[in-house]
């Protein structure tokens, strides 16, 4: 995963680069030429730690509108030589979502940059999906040779053309190009495209393609083993356990036993999973072992199929196991942050304090542990908790913070509640407008610029208007 270059948190850049609310509260007040210096770094090198699942778009295109930037650098940027030698979604994914959001709130240039980049662009799919929810019908026809220039009239065109085809996010575009009467050519390949990739669907509907393995457990376990032969590898355990809940039965539990105490890696991974989601009683005694293996993949499967089980005896193992501070201590500490109880919030504390400590407030595995505090409403655990919120790179964990914060932290509601109300991420925005306090003046005009934002998702807006319309005294 690509590993960011991230500001310390008391900074401008280092506010933005996180997406959280106060980075657009300081950047409003800072000087604007230092305000959109660090803005457009921040949207020409992606700062978020994995950019599939963390939000900054939105966040980003409503301080380009606040600010009222010009796109003068997000155009070098798309249009580098780079661009075509090298074309890289991580690159320019995040700079085309902002130009989305900003042609959405009516910005002629960002529209024009689109489409010239989805005419011209290295990632030009991407550009075509902003437009595709964004542009009209007479922009996105005006497209169609430009695009279907791309694909030369050859045998390999064609076949690159129907999977551009059957690969788009959004089949706007293509529908319109295949209706299009004034560009009959375009229109002909483009139908001839939908033709072939619905054909291509109904025959792997009919043939199903892929490894299947025999009928029998040892064939199972035996097919699990060959991916690790294969190049690159297949890491066939969990499709392996799955298997064996429909070919095993109780004369088959010796083999499985056998299998999961010192079989090869992958059959004493998928063993060892199916074991435990039969609940086997000697399935505890098996992951015990099997945490202590030199094995990644063994260690891994154990570790996770413990986590899966619900049993009284997997609560009380991860009881007695929470005092270990090795891996299965840490996956102890995790169950019981899940399904634990008001005796287990001194154990789930002590680790959270503990990853912290040692890995930082972006640990692998924070997250449970976090909801953990929350759910358990570990009022002791709320100075973590904001050192976490204030120093994390990831958004999604510093959601799962304020999560925490409000069940926690009884000045939650007047103080980080009223920032995240310009968080960059949907769910922490949706919390703030149930939780904070509108004692600050600056809540309601932001809750109203919120429930009047066309661009704000729809389960925020609802919190939003249920509060506005609750009458709700200011706190």
């Amino acid at each position: 995963m690509f590993d960011p270059d991230i500001a310390p948190s008391g900074t401008l850049l280092g506010l933005l680069q996180r997406g959280r609310g106060d980075g657009t509260l300081h950047a409003l007040a800072a000087q604007r030429a230092d305000a959109l210096a660090a803005l457009e770094q921040c949207v020409l090198r992606d700062p978020r730690l994995d950019w599939r699942v963390e939000s900054r778009s939105l966040y980003y295109a409503r301080l380009y509108s606040e600010l009222e930037a010009g796109l003068d650098g997000i155009e070098q940027h798309l249009f580098h030589p780079d661009d075509l030698l090298d074309p890289d979604e991580h690159r320019c994914g995040l700079a085309l979502s902002v130009l989305g959001h900003l042609a959405g709130y009516g910005r002629g240039d960002a529209l024009r940059l689109l489409r010239r980049y989805a005419a011209t662009g290295g990632t030009w799919e991407w550009a075509l999906d902003e437009l595709a929810v964004r542009d009209d019908e007479q922009g996105l026809r005006g497209l169609g040779p430009a695009l279907l220039a791309r694909f030369p009239e050859t045998a390999e065109g064609d076949t690159e053309l129907a999977a551009a085809v059957r690969e788009a996010y959004e089949p706007r575009p293509w529908q319109l190009w295949a209706e299009d009467s004034r560009h009959p050519a375009t229109a002909a390949r483009v139908r001839k495209a939908l033709e072939e990739v619905s054909f291509d669907r109904w025959q792997r509907q009919l043939r199903p393609t892929g490894p299947t393995p025999g009928w029998s457990v040892r064939a199972v376990l035996e097919w699990a083993d060959e991916g690790l032969t294969q190049y690159p590898a297949a890491y066939r355990d969990q499709p392996a356990a799955r298997c064996l809940a429909a070919v095993a039965g109780p004369e088959d539990l010796p083999e499985l036993v056998a299998a999961a105490q010192d079989g090869p890696a992958a059959a004493r991974a998928a063993a060892l999973r199916h074991l435990a989601d039969r609940q086997d009683p000697q399935a505890l005694d098996l992951i015990e072992a099997a945490a202590a293996s030199p094995v990644d993949l063994v260690v891994r499967a154990a570790l996770e199929s413990f986590e899966r089980m619900r049993s009284s005896d997997a609560m009380d193992r991860a009881r007695s196991w929470s005092e270990r501070e090795d891996a299965l201590g840490i996956s102890a500490a995790r169950m019981l942050a899940c399904r634990g109880g008001d005796e287990d919030t001194g154990r789930v504390l002590a680790e959270l304090r503990r990853l912290v400590q040692s890995d930082g407030a972006d640990a692998e595995g924070l997250a449970v542990l976090i909801e953990g505090a929350g759910r358990l409403a570990i009022g002791r655990a709320a100075p973590v908790l904001r050192h976490v919120y204030r120093e994390t790179s990831s958004s999604q964990l510093r959601g799962c913070a304020a999560q925490a914060l409000a069940a926690t932290d009884p000045g939650f509601a007047a103080g980080f509640a009223v920032e995240c109300l310009w968080d960059c991420e949907e769910t922490t925005r949706e919390l703030a407008a149930h939780q904070a306090a509108t004692g600050d003046v600056r809540v309601l005009a932001q809750l109203r610029r919120m429930a009047a934002d066309p661009a704000e998702e729809a389960e925020v807006q609802t919190a939003v208007r249920g509060r506005l319309s609750s009458g709700e005294p200011a706190r």
